[in-house]
């Protein structure tokens, strides 16, 4: 049996986070953000056919384990990546972390292990990432899945209490277990989700150095506000998947990404929360994989 690279990691119980967790590698990264090696954490997928591969990127002080469910159904082509300053990718290495950083660290991390066109799948914070990429390197992405997508809503509503010692409080609070419990029963329409394993899948990269100060470093950053305006200018083909329950980010940004995106189709997941991928994985992955099949240069 493969040994995760992750902490805590024998602690999983079920079967798509013990087996997720045992694909997990880590990358050393060349950038120009530091003059050595940046460790990511990633999920290799394969290299060849005619699809374009996927690389999925998880929100906002999670990890690639939120797609344990999807990934499986995705086929060998889908990737998954831990965005830079963000789940077990580095922490420690990019005291500034930025939305610029993150995007100069994930292309980086594009042409050193994929380096043909992807389709972009981003979940929550995570679409915001996507989307941002796809704006700067579009020659580099073939498509945008975005998943109850940031990018029209506001920042971390803490950013405001990143400054000493309300910076250290703030993020005390957000690694209480109760805390995250509580924001994981209102991410998940069907309460029955929030398990013993995925609150652990929830919380294992707290343990990584560096947890707070880069979630602090990212928050007083302002995170991906400035997006609102530019998202009309996304030019590739982009499919947009919302859960019809979402109380994290509500539903109107699902209409406004719909409206703002040329071409873009939206597909609703009813009796599904903010996290369509972990609640409802079978039908996430049956929105995605008509809109890559389209996607296919015809011969």
């Amino acid at each position: 049996m493969a040994v995760s690279v992750l902490p805590a990691a024998a602690g999983l119980s079920e079967p798509t986070s013990i087996a997720m967790a045992a694909q997990v590698q880590v990358a050393a990264i060349n950038t120009l953000l530091a003059d050595v090696a940046i460790p990511t954490a990633y999920v290799a997928g394969t290299d060849g056919g005619n699809t374009p591969p996927l690389l999925l990127i998880p929100g906002f002080d999670s990890s690639l384990l939120e797609f344990r469910r999807l990934l499986p159904l995705l086929g060998s082509q889908a990737w998954a990546v831990d965005l830079l300053g963000f789940g077990f990718s580095d922490r420690t290495l990019i005291p500034n972390l930025s939305p610029g950083a993150i995007k100069l660290h994930l292309y980086s991390f594009w042409q050193q292990q994929i380096n043909r066109p992807v389709v972009l799948v981003g979940a929550s914070m995570g679409g915001a990432a996507a989307i941002d990429f796809a704006l700067t390197y579009p020659e580099a992405v073939a498509g945008l899945v975005l998943i109850d997508a940031a990018g029209f809503a506001a920042g971390p509503a803490m950013g405001n209490l990143m400054v000493p010692p309300l910076d250290s409080w703030a993020t005390a609070f957000l690694r209480s277990p109760r805390v995250r419990r509580s924001i994981s029963r209102q991410a998940y329409f069907d309460k029955t989700f929030v398990t013993a394993d995925a609150e652990l899948c929830a919380a294992l990269h707290l343990q990584c150095p560096g947890w707070q100060e880069a979630l602090i470093a990212f928050t007083k950053s302002g995170g991906y506000n400035f997006l609102t305006t530019k998202i009309p200018a996304i030019a590739c083909p982009t499919l947009v998947i919302w859960g019809e329950q979402d109380k994290i980010l509500g539903i109107k940004d699902a209409r406004r990404f719909e409206r703002a995106i040329a071409g873009c189709k939206l597909v609703w997941i009813p009796n599904c929360g903010h996290v369509p991928h972990l609640e409802k994985p079978q039908e996430t992955a049956a929105a995605i994989a008509p809109f890559v099949a389209q996607l296919v240069p015809t011969s």
